[in-house]
């Protein structure tokens, strides 16, 4: 090959950069926003309300996920969004009403890991990490806002910032310290966070349900039989194999699943068994003797 052609090659290959360059900056920015269900309502919840109890208050997460369309809109301003993603845990990955009810929403889709007998979440961090690195692999988002705290999403955070993807950290303000790991502080782009004037719209404290105590206490035998109702609920509802989970700790409940047997056999009985220590005593017991019959 002679000087002349090698030329006539590199002009050739410097016009199709050229060219490539141009279409490149014709592609319009376009940013996701990934939301850690389990973060903002343990953290939104405990600013507004002083709790992180889901039962205790109600979450707009459409007039919440709005707001965060709105604030992305501003900050990525020559942007458009891809969608927003809303990670959350639900048993055997069954949507509930509510989660139903957000992926009917415009541009969110939802994303289910599991929950353990503890009411605890499985999985999401390994979805948002998945997510994350996807889109940014195949150059779907120039930008993610991301809303969670674990340590565990450094990783994925790792993943979009190696194919070019810019991660933004938000949060939401805590009362004292932080609820939002130092090593995913350290790894983001850009942190934001939200104050107590903007969660306060979309959190609400649901009213504490009473009962009136002048009527006679149930029986201890009544009080046993409600316990062994709710655990084949509880059962019908998680399958044999969250049974792994519980057993082990007999007689003891994990605390999240023995107050909402409380809950729930007050609300059947319709009777306060606080203060109650006998009754309370008879409604595990039924709740074990019955799962104990199952295994």
């Amino acid at each position: 090959m002679n000087e002349a052609e090698i030329r006539e090659r590199l002009d050739r290959t410097n016009e199709l950069l050229q060219r490539m360059l141009a279409e490149v900056s014709k592609t319009p920015s376009t940013h996701a926003i990934f939301v850690d269900a389990g973060y903002v309502y343990a953290a939104a919840g405990l600013l507004v309300t002083g709790t992180e109890d889901r039962r205790s208050f109600d979450l707009d997460a459409e007039g919440l996920i709005e707001a965060f369309i709105d604030k992305a809109r501003t900050i990525f301003a020559d942007s458009r969004l891809l969608r927003v993603y809303w990670y959350d845990g639900a048993r055997r990955r069954i949507h509930t009403v509510e989660q139903q009810s957000i992926a009917e929403l415009p541009d969110v889709k939802v994303r289910l890991g599991n929950l353990n007998a503890n009411n605890q979440q499985k999985g999401v961090d390994s979805l948002i990490r998945t997510d994350l690195e996807s889109l940014a692999r195949h150059r779907a988002i120039s930008d993610a806002a991301l809303v969670g705290g674990d340590e565990d999403l450094v990783s994925a955070v790792e993943a979009a910032q190696g194919y070019g993807a810019r991660v933004h950290l938000w949060g939401i303000e805590a009362g004292e310290g932080r609820n939002q790991a130092e090593p995913l502080l350290w790894e983001v782009d850009s942190q934001r966070t939200f104050d107590l004037d903007f969660c306060r719209p979309y959190v609400t404290r649901r009213p504490v349900t009473t009962y009136e105590d002048d009527t006679p206490a149930p029986a201890r035998e009544d009080v046993r039989f409600v316990g062994a109702q709710i655990a084949a609920a509880w059962l019908a509802a998680r399958g044999r194999e969250s049974l792994a989970d519980l057993l082990p700790g007999h007689p003891y409940l994990p605390g999240s699943v023995d107050q909402d047997l409380l809950v729930e056999a007050e609300r059947l009985l319709q009777h306060s068994l606080r203060g109650h220590a006998h009754l309370r005593r008879a409604l595990r017991d039924g709740f074990w003797q019955h799962l104990q019959s199952q295994y």
